[in-house]
């Protein structure tokens, strides 16, 4: 019980690390580095600090689709719906199989992490496709 409590710890600190590199490179707000920071592991309230970030990042994605959508034709318009349709699909069941229900509450930090990551990426994409 000893080492499997000190993995889920381990665990829990390298995957704040590792949230916390990704939040420079996926331009996630200075809100989430500083949750996470206070957060201090605890993995319960890393995944609030993960699922505030999200609901952030989804703001700005569905900013940007509106945005981008505004500036296409209707063919290309389609063309976006299908492709975001088809994204969040992927995005729901990748991130789901992150979640591997023997994992434990890393396997919950885990799959919410994925979904974070998932989204302000997808974000970005439309951003640069506004920029081109």
């Amino acid at each position: 019980m000893i080492i499997k409590t000190a993995v889920v710890i381990g665990l829990a600190f390298a995957l704040s690390t590792e949230a916390l590199a990704a939040a420079t490179e996926q331009n996630l707000g200075p809100e989430y580095s500083t949750c996470l920071d206070k957060a201090n592991g605890v993995t319960f309230d890393m995944i609030d600090c993960i699922v505030a970030e999200t609901t952030r990042q989804d703001a700005k994605l569905n900013e940007n689709y509106k945005r981008l959508m505004s500036r296409l034709s209707p063919d290309r318009k389609k063309a976006l719906l299908e492709a975001e349709r088809a994204w969040i699909t992927f995005r729901d069941a990748n991130c789901q199989f992150y979640g591997d229900p023997q994992g434990g509450t890393s396997a919950r930090l885990s799959a919410n992490e994925c979904i974070l990551n998932a989204t302000a990426q997808r974000a970005q994409e439309l951003k640069l496709f506004m920029d081109k």
